[in-house]
């Protein structure tokens, strides 16, 4: 879809996609944290995520057995420094060889190298093997955590976003979020300038219907620029200061190509089977050990029960965390089939003791 760099912007449909399509959320893809809107009860609503928090980390990390995106990447980076990716919006769109790209190198812990036509990669160590990922793949990957956060919070698939840029953002830096929004399973039917954004939103909270055209100063204080803009809403319509009216998509060399972003999304795929796999294998595992913990500490509490019964629980129970300490990366049917192993020798205690 054609997308305006500025120009005009009507507020009377925020966040949705046309009229006869399916809605759309709003997704700030930030530096730093990012945030994902749905219009909801007439209003905005930014949307929380597992935590609560309604600004989610820019962040992906890889480890030995899985990949962690958000809070969780966040909260593990001074452990897993080396393999925990951030900033990838100062890296989208841009060459390797940008004196940007090079200045940044300097203060990243993860490594960036040059790919084909100067395209930077970055290189992480995920489940013992090192892989190289391209910016668009790594923002994909936000991208799909504020998809499924969203999902998660309307209870309904996701397809179309709007995304916002900052204004200074090039063509292709524009062309490679978009790029990113395919590979993460998303329609992006608008790219929208940050400081347009914000006078959309500053216009829909205070009723923007006055006839009387009104200046509004933006400032943009993130976590990677701080931008200021100077706005005009005329008639319940948005007109920035100082840009183009549009802008002419060229072929840059710099771009992904179909083929390249089609194989981008068979891998987000696999990597969201992968995900799915390993908190399975969580859930299974947490499961057990709440199961097998709490039903010991009750047999050890019986006071009435008979010694022998104990003595069976506690052989039990330490066959149970050797177990547990050479299956760490046990599948979920093999954690589930240990529970029902448990629950054979621990059900005929658990009865006794209600006998008493």
């Amino acid at each position: 879809m054609p997308f305006s760099r500025c120009g005009s912007r009507t507020v009377s449909e925020p966040l949705t996609a046309e009229k006869g399509e399916e809605r759309a959320i709003g997704i700030d893809l930030g530096t730093t944290y990012s945030c994902v809107a749905a219009w909801k009860h007439d209003r905005i609503e930014i949307i929380p995520n597992d935590q609560g928090n309604r600004t989610t980390p820019s962040y992906v990390a890889f480890d030995d057995s899985h990949r962690l995106i958000g809070e969780a990447a966040n909260n593990q980076v001074a452990n897993n420094p080396f393999n925990t990716v951030f900033d990838a919006k100062r890296l989208i769109g841009r060459k390797f060889s940008d004196p940007t790209v090079q200045s940044d190198m300097n203060y990243w812990p993860f490594k960036v190298t040059p790919g084909a036509d100067d395209k930077p990669m970055v290189v992480v160590t995920y489940i013992g093997e090192e892989k190289e990922f391209s910016a668009e793949e790594i923002s994909s990957m936000v991208l799909t955590k504020m998809k499924d956060i969203a999902e998660a919070y309307l209870g309904s698939t996701v397809k179309n976003a709007v995304v916002t840029v900052p204004a200074y953002f090039s063509d292709s830096q524009r062309q490679a979020t978009m790029a990113a929004g395919a590979i993460a399973g998303l329609n992006i039917v608008r790219i929208i300038n940050e400081p347009t954004a914000a006078t959309i939103a500053y216009g829909l909270d205070e009723g923007a219907t006055s006839p009387v055209a009104k200046n509004v100063l933006i400032f943009d204080l993130g976590g990677g620029t701080f931008d200021v803009s100077v706005a005009t809403i005329e008639a319940a319509e948005h007109t920035e200061t100082g840009a183009k009216n549009s802008i002419t998509i060229t072929n840059d060399k710099g771009r992904l190509s179909n083929k390249e972003i089609e194989r981008m999304i068979r891998d987000a795929k696999k990597f969201k089977l992968e995900d799915d796999e390993f908190r399975e294998k969580a859930e299974a595992r947490s499961d057990l050990e709440d199961y097998a913990y709490n039903t010991r500490d009750a047999i050890r509490s019986a006071v009435k029960l008979k010694a022998k019964h104990k003595k069976k629980m506690e052989a039990a129970f330490e066959s149970f965390t050797q177990w547990l300490e050479s299956n760490k990366h046990a599948e979920a049917d093999d954690i589930k089939d240990k529970k029902k192993e448990l629950h054979t020798v621990f059900d005929p205690i658990i009865a006794k003791m209600n006998e008493q």
